[in-house]
């Protein structure tokens, strides 16, 4: 860990990135494999509506 806030924070940000490429990857696989909107958003610890709103265009 730096002590450096920039680098810091280019961490959190690379990470925040990563994680959303992943969870729409992801989402997409689900939706491939036949998932609901709810089974997704309950694997993912949010309602369906959000994760259709989200991924669902």
């Amino acid at each position: 860990m730096s002590e450096d806030p920039a680098k810091g924070l280019w961490a959190v940000l690379a990470l925040r990135r990563l994680a959303e490429r992943m969870e729409a990857n992801h989402v997409a696989a689900a939706r491939r494999a036949g998932w609901s909107w709810q089974q997704i958003g309950d694997a993912l610890g949010v309602t369906r509506q959000s994760i259709h709103n989200k991924y669902g265009k």
